[in-house]
């Protein structure tokens, strides 16, 4: 049977405001997300059991494929779907792990994606298992422009006409970045509400520099790139982006990125 396919669209934040703490322990913050038309590979095949391999750059740091998040999540649809059916899954790892572009959130979406349509079963399963996974979970589901509230999981649908096909360039160290990490050592101090996102920031920022400094460098090389628009670091990093004004100018930077340093040219959604 041939497999079905999806892509793991790469999440980035436009911007992302920490304004306290959540009843259940977690951070309130408000973000915009936007996703790339590139990312992680997940394919699907019908089998008796539930089974997952990886391939891919990344995916020797994946760890234990049992507790992945991926088949954390085809275990959650099908048991809530009341199915017995299982899959074949493979998961191209292609993304760095712990960078702060969704990751294993978007492979959990990716998958709840795939195996709805494999499985035949209402898409009303996947939206309610989402948000029990990871916060990133449903936002990454839907792989859509959004407005994220709560712990990031309350979403909004967000029109953003200019972004579409926008040129944009992703670069990371190479060192993986504890979210928990990050959070637990962001200042606590609420610096107002999210509006425009260009007018954002990243309030996690300086707690993603202060443990992996090469951060710093990364934004101000990629903001002294000819055609650069808009530069920033997604999520609790350590990956930054910057948005191009053509795709001649991101390839252009892309060429020149340092070696130790990993890049993905691509374009918003």
């Amino acid at each position: 049977m041939i497999p079905l396919r999806e892509i793991a669209q790469a999440k980035l934040n436009l911007a992302l405001h920490v304004r306290g703490k959540l009843p259940d322990g977690r951070h309130e913050i408000e973000t915009i997300f936007a996703f790339c038309t590139d990312g992680d590979r997940v394919s699907a095949a019908a089998a008796d059991e539930l089974t997952l391999q990886t391939a891919g750059e990344f995916a020797a740091e994946l760890g234990d494929p049992e507790d992945n998040l991926v088949l954390r999540a085809a275990r959650a649809l099908r048991h809530s779907a009341g199915t017995r059916d299982g899959a074949a899954i493979q998961l191209d790892k292609n993304l760095p792990v712990g960078s702060g572009i969704g990751g294993g959130s978007a492979d959990a979406g990716a998958v709840l994606r795939l195996l709805t349509s494999l499985w035949d079963i209402d898409p009303g399963n996947a939206s309610a298992v989402a948000p029990k996974l990871g916060s990133d979970v449903p936002a990454c589901l839907l792989s859509l422009s959004a407005r994220g509230g709560g712990a990031g999981d309350q979403l909004k649908p967000l029109v953003l006409p200019e972004l579409a096909g926008k040129p944009v360039l992703l670069v990371n160290p190479r060192v993986a970045l504890s979210t928990a990490e990050v959070y637990a050592r962001w200042d606590g101090v609420d610096r107002g509400p999210l509006g425009e996102w260009r007018s954002g920031r990243n309030d996690l920022e300086e707690a993603a520099t202060a443990l992996v400094p090469q951060i710093g460098l990364i934004l101000a090389w990629l903001s002294t790139q000819p055609g650069v628009e808009f530069v920033r670091m997604s999520g609790s990093g350590a990956t930054c982006f910057a948005l191009f004004d053509s795709d001649g100018a991101r390839d252009s930077a892309a060429e020149a990125i340092p070696r130790e340093w990993w890049r993905l040219a691509t374009s918003l959604r």
